[in-house]
This record gives C-alpha cells, sequence and structure tokens, in this order.
C-alpha cells in the first residue's frame, strides 16, 4: 500500500482518464499518428491493471469522442480497428486480473463487427468481481444526458411519471454509467485543460488533475502522483468541513 507520512493514500472508488496527447507523443518520435493510438491502447491495460493493484473499483478511459469521427479518413479507420485487438491481446491477462470489461457510448455510429465484439468482450467478463474497466467509445456526455433526457420524456408522455416527479438520482440512473461509484477523480494528461464533452454530469464533484504526461507515456508512477494529489485535497461537496 502506498504511504504518505505514515498515513495510507485516500484511494478513490472511481477515476477517469482523458486518454489525450497519442498523436503529439509519435509525432514527437517520428512516427504517425497512429503509432500513437496503438501505443495508447496498449497503455490501457498497464493502467487498467495498475488500478485493480491499488484498489481502485472503477477506471473510466475516453478512448473514442462522439467528435472523434471529424479526424482523417485514415485515421479513424485505425481506430475502428482496435476494439479487435483489444479483444486478442488483452483478454489473457484481464481474466487473470479479474477485471470485468464494460463499454459506454452510442452504439448507432458502430460496425457490426465491433458491436458484436463489444458485446463478446462484456458478456465474457460480466461476471468478474475486480477493477471494472469501463471504455467509453464513441462517447459524448451531452449525448449521454440528451438520451437520458428523452427517456424521461418519454415516461412523462406515457403518464408513467409526472414533472414534477423528476429527480436528479432518475437522470442518473439513465446514464451508461448508472452502475458505477460515484466519480471522484478525474485525470486529463497531455496538457490540456478541459473536459472535452467527457463525464460532465458525473465530475459533478469529482476532483480534476491536469498533467504534462501523454498518454502513452502515463505510468503507475503518474498515476500514484495524481493518487497522492488526490489524497491532499480536501473534498466539502459544497459544504464546509471542520
Amino acid at each position: 500500500m502506498l504511504k504518505r507520512k505514515n498515513k495510507e493514500l485516500n484511494i478513490p472508488d472511481h477515476i477517469a482518464i482523458i486518454l489525450d496527447g497519442n498523436g503529439r507523443w509519435a509525432k514527437k518520435r517520428g512516427m504517425p499518428r497512429t503509432y500513437g493510438h496503438q501505443k495508447g491502447v496498449e497503455n490501457i491495460r498497464t493502467i487498467a491493471i495498475a488500478s485493480a493493484e491499488l484498489g481502485i473499483k472503477a477506471l473510466s478511459v475516453y478512448a473514442f469522442s462522439t467528435e472523434n469521427w471529424k479526424r482523417p479518413e485514415k485515421e479513424v479507420n485505425f481506430l475502428m480497428k482496435l476494439p479487435g485487438e483489444f479483444e486478442k491481446k488483452f483478454k489473457d491477462e484481464f481474466k487473470k486480473h479479474d477485471i470485468k470489461v464494460m463499454f459506454s457510448g452510442r452504439k448507432t455510429q458502430l460496425s457490426k463487427e465491433n458491436l458484436e465484439i463489444l458485446e463478446r468482450i462484456t458478456k465474457n467478463t460480466k461476471d468478474r468481481k475486480g477493477l471494472v474497466l469501463n471504455i467509453c467509445f464513441d462517447y459524448g456526455s451531452q449525448t449521454e444526458i440528451t438520451e437520458a433526457v428523452k427517456m424521461i420524456a418519454e415516461e412523462v408522455k406515457e403518464n408513467k411519471i409526472s414533472p414534477e416527479d423528476i429527480t436528479k438520482e432518475m437522470i442518473t440512473e439513465r446514464l451508461y454509467t448508472k452502475d458505477l461509484p460515484d466519480l471522484d477523480l478525474l485525470i486529463r494528461p497531455s496538457g490540456e485543460v478541459r473536459l472535452s464533452n467527457f463525464l460532465l454530469w458525473q465530475a459533478a464533484y469529482a476532483e480534476l488533475y491536469f498533467c504534462d504526461t501523454y498518454w502513452p507515456a502515463f505510468s503507475k508512477r503518474v498515476l500514484e502522483k495524481a493518487l497522492l494529489e488526490y489524497t491532499n485535497r480536501n473534498r466539502r461537496f459544497g459544504g464546509l468541513k471542520s
């Protein structure tokens, strides 16, 4: 267990990471952006296992956003091949560490092949009891919230509930992340300082941590540094602590 001045680190239940900087990391090495994405996917395995070893219950990673379709066709096509590689390369290691994998995001834009891969991974890992790795793929928080609101609107239309019955809990229960613990810590590597449409509802009272390390170089040591910073934060949730 990590220590801080003879005290245990405060390990969050749920952390989220924006997987940023893959292309810039590759460019600095004279390699194509796709090489950076490849290394970025491989690093999901490293950080997921590290998170499991640290006792974190859930790890959400922003792998492909609803806006990433705007990128060059060649890059998008490469990214769409990654679910298959992910399944092939990491399934045995995730089984060894009892890691459950789930996916958050739209399903309407993905190919039939990728949908089958995502469904197969989810089904094969659903009974595991260790870390939940939530891969946000074709994910956008505004889309997620919009879909949740539409579900509630349909229930109002069908007279199942009235507008006065709507609560924040009802919205939360209709999000992709409804089965995960509340988000405690959101990390963005690469030097960018924005949330980029990632877990906007869930991050309402999450601690934010930004660092300059590009995602392919984001190591367990960098994660531990973020956890140390998290431990030193005074989380008041809008109130005051004596």
